[in-house]
């Protein structure tokens, strides 16, 4: 698996023999593990570390999330809270103070306990680790820090670590999580100072990308002293990521995309995650509960971050002030690729990689395939069908020797309704603005995960 194929990971189900784990410390996990699934700014490794003598596990940066229960969901990350019971008032959050729900702590040393009985029973291959904010941000980073001490040091645990920083804990007390973590994360939460006010007052811009700051600063530090001294610790090798809620705020998908493409290029991100807000709790300025999760909207946002990441797309390109959003119908690509006609048809046999690129259909691996391959002679229709190309996006673009395919109209409207499913179509003809759903009936596959996340545009 490429390093950069990245799963997410929506909460963990262990079974484990009861007999050697309390009662108490069960309860702790079914709370602390069910309250964890909501944070989505989770990934593979992407870090080597191999096995040593007198410690325990190891690390390869082809990823750690192999396997997949029937619903889609990773379950080789122990993923969890410290806690729950936090001194924040976010509104979008079911853990906020107000909320009337059942609390629980782990002690540190019950959660270093419990990581390593999962870990010897090969139920997980690492630890991602989160937290509410206990008493204030410095003190929750302190207790986490002592989970990840007693790992490391005293168990010598060599596995990965994910570990999230608390927005508003001190600079040392980061620097002190990112020399345990292999990768960490802090996350933005909502995509403007506005909305951070109205919907977390306890939260800040600054005090998110403060922290954000500090981790990329700290990261270039330590590959520069490794350069030099080939003993220099690492922080965080496997870098830092974020989250965003989508939904929760009126912000359009352009101002998240400009925000997006802002902490990659300013912050140095492996990746911006993207959450459907799913209502939860009651609020004044939040959705109402009866709303769904806007789940095609989020793997629009997911599509557009791959184009840009990977296809050398600008945010500015894919979307403007006049068109806000995404078309809900049509992937991201597709849609630029119908507002810039004037530059399709390509001929397939000529066109430079970057023009490749740009062809809807056409994924990295595919357009790095045609290059190759029409060295040795023309390449036809079926030709790229076996490359790996989708003709049926790719067809409305491309000429093959100066032709198109057989039967194409390439009219604006007629490539639009060419491109838009079946399922959307009747959609848009007899639904009275129903969201529309990501996958047919709420069943979420291993295929889904991959396409919404990884899957070639």
């Amino acid at each position: 698996m490429n390093p950069d194929i990245i799963c997410v990971i929506f909460y963990i189900e262990l079974v484990f023999d009861v007999g050697a784990i309390t009662t108490d410390i069960s309860e702790k996990l079914s709370i602390l593990g069910s309250a964890a699934k909501y944070d989505v700014a989770c990934t593979s490794s992407g870090v080597d570390r191999a096995g040593k003598k007198g410690e325990i596990g190891s690390t390869v940066a082809s990823g750690i999330c192999h396997s997949f229960a029937a619903d889609g969901r990773c379950i080789t990350l122990l993923k969890v809270l410290l806690s729950n019971s936090c001194v924040f008032d976010c509104s979008y959050c079911i853990n906020r103070r107000t909320n009337d729900i059942k609390r629980a702590s782990f002690e540190p040393k019950e959660l270093a306990d419990l990581t390593m009985q999962f870990y010897r029973r090969n139920y997980i291959e690492g630890l991602f680790l989160s937290s509410a904010v206990i008493r204030n941000p410095d003190y929750t980073c302190e207790q986490m820090i002592r989970v990840l001490e007693l790992l490391r040091n005293e168990y010598r645990f060599r596995g990965y670590i994910h570990a999230k920083a608390i927005p508003g804990a001190d600079e040392l007390l980061i620097r002190r999580i990112g020399l345990l973590a292999d990768r960490m994360s802090v996350n933005i939460e909502l995509p403007s100072q506005k909305s951070l006010l109205l919907l977390a007052p306890d939260k800040s811009r600054e005090k998110i990308l403060n922290p954000m700051r500090t981790i990329q600063r700290s990261i270039t530090e330590s590959r520069t002293e490794l350069v030099r001294y080939k003993s220099a610790p690492k922080f965080a090798p496997a870098g830092q990521s974020t989250q965003m809620i989508i939904g929760a705020s009126p912000e359009t998908d352009y101002q998240i995309l400009t925000l997006a493409a802002a902490l990659y290029k300013g912050y140095g991100l492996k990746r911006v995650f993207y959450s459907a807000y799913i209502p939860m709790v009651e609020g004044r300025n939040l959705p109402a509960l009866t709303s769904k999760p806007p789940l095609l909207r989020e793997h629009r946002l997911y599509q557009a971050d791959w184009l840009m990441r990977f296809y050398h797309f600008d945010a500015s390109e894919l979307l403007d002030e006049k068109n806000p959003n995404f078309n809900t119908f049509v992937d991201p690509k597709c849609s630029w690729a119908l507002t810039h006609l004037e530059r399709f048809p390509v001929e397939i046999n000529s066109a430079d990689y970057e023009t490749l690129l740009r062809i809807p259909g056409v994924g990295v691996k595919s357009a790095k395939k045609i290059v190759a391959a029409r060295r040795t002679g023309a390449l036809d229709f079926d030709g790229l069908k076996k490359l790996g190309v989708v003709l049926k996006r790719a067809q409305y673009f491309i000429l093959c020797k100066g032709k198109t395919m057989e039967g194409v109209r390439l009219s604006h409207d007629s490539i639009l309704r060419g491109l838009m499913s079946e399922r959307s179509t009747e959609l848009l003809e007899g639904s009275a603005g129903e969201q529309l759903s990501l996958f047919e009936n709420e069943t979420v596959t291993r295929g889904d995960v991959i396409k919404c996340l990884t899957g070639q545009i």
